[in-house]
């Protein structure tokens, strides 16, 4: 009986070592999407305040001169 009941026991181990691994291997593979998406986001954050920048002097070069 006791051995059974052992036996059980490390076959929950062993399922649970294997759970946690898995789950280890999803959670390192988001956080490399996370660290990625951010750095993407910084980049793609830069280029929207260039455009925005440079659609500024656009318009400013655009303006009539304030004599109209």
């Amino acid at each position: 009986m006791i051995e059974q009941r052992i036996a059980d026991l490390e076959t929950r181990l062993a399922f649970q070592d294997d759970i946690i691994q898995q789950l280890n291997d999803v959670l390192c593979r988001q956080q490399d999407q996370i660290d990625r998406l951010q750095l993407v986001y910084r980049e793609l954050l830069q280029v929207v305040e260039m455009l925005s920048d440079r659609q500024d002097g656009d318009v400013a070069g655009q303006r009539p001169p304030p004599h109209y």
